[in-house]
């Protein structure tokens, strides 16, 4: 955390408010940051709720116009506040800005660049091309206050795909922008959230909600061909995990959603991998 709130610090934009939520622990980690930083950091505890639930209260607790999120094991690059207030600042309509993430391993290798343009290929309302890959890292996002307060911050019922959620739910009624540089650290696989048998299923009941409320927004034959690639991409992972039986249900509704030669390709290389998977399991140890 100490890590985490130094690259605050060290911002060459100055953040004029820095706010910890301590999600139940017991470590003694108030001693730490008050002995540390005195009143430059505002500490709160709550008893664990969740990371969506610490989020939301960082968020109705601060006083500024703009909110930033940072976990404790990320980081920011020191002209993240800089470079994202200066596009928000120029662009008064957008809602939220993200940046490029370096993905990094727990040693702080690094593995790959989230490109941000990978997906959002130009600014302002960008829900039709995030549908189909929503993907957020909540450190690289900076958000005015008035989204917060329209959309209601993250889904605390989400134990998992909370982010996606969040990316999906502001980009369904604000205009989003990409500043096409890294600008955080983000250590990748730390949160064992993700490994959760349930992250399938919360992925998928997140999109499937997305693509009801898009629809007469995006046109049906696109929202059609992201819920099949959401389909596709979560039975595999059930299939990985030996749920066979939801993971061909995913694969067959994907199938009849969409025509897309490139994702029935994909589709049809299920079996095979699924009865890979099968014989390895029967092997003996």
């Amino acid at each position: 955390m100490v890590r985490a709130i130094e690259t605050v610090l060290a911002q060459s934009r100055i953040v004029e408010e820095i706010i910890v939520i301590d999600d139940g622990s017991t470590d003694g980690t108030e001693q730490l940051l008050r002995t540390r930083y005195g009143d430059r950091v505002r500490y709160v505890w709550q008893a664990n709720a969740g990371v969506s639930a610490a989020r939301n209260h960082g968020m109705r607790l601060a006083r500024g116009r703009y909110f930033a999120l940072l976990d404790s094991d990320d980081e920011w690059l020191p002209e993240k506040t800089e470079k994202q207030l200066a596009w928000l600042e120029a662009h008064p309509e957008a809602g939220m800005v993200l940046c490029d993430v370096e993905r990094v391993d727990s040693e702080g290798r690094l593995i790959d660049v989230f490109r941000r343009r990978d997906v959002i290929r130009e600014d302002g309302q960008v829900l039709r091309w995030v549908i189909h890959n929503p993907a957020l890292a909540p450190a690289s996002a900076i958000l005015r206050r008035e989204v917060f307060e329209d959309i209601g911050g993250f889904d605390e019922s989400l134990r998992t795909a909370e982010d996606i959620d969040f990316h999906l739910r502001i980009a369904q009624r604000w205009p989003i922008g990409v500043v096409e540089q890294s600008l955080v650290r983000a250590m990748r696989g730390h949160d064992g959230l993700s490994a959760e048998a349930s992250t399938y299923d919360d992925y998928v009941r997140v999109v499937e909600r997305a693509v009801r409320a898009a629809r007469g927004q995006v046109a049906d034959a696109e929202l059609d061909r992201a819920l099949a690639g959401t389909y596709a991409r979560n039975a595999r992972g059930m299939l990985i995990r030996g749920r066979w039986r939801d993971g061909w249900r995913l694969a067959r509704d994907a199938w009849r959603l969409t025509p897309d030669p490139a994702l029935r390709r994909e589709l049809l290389r299920l079996a095979p991998f699924a009865a890979r998977r099968a014989i390895r399991g029967l092997l003996p140890g």
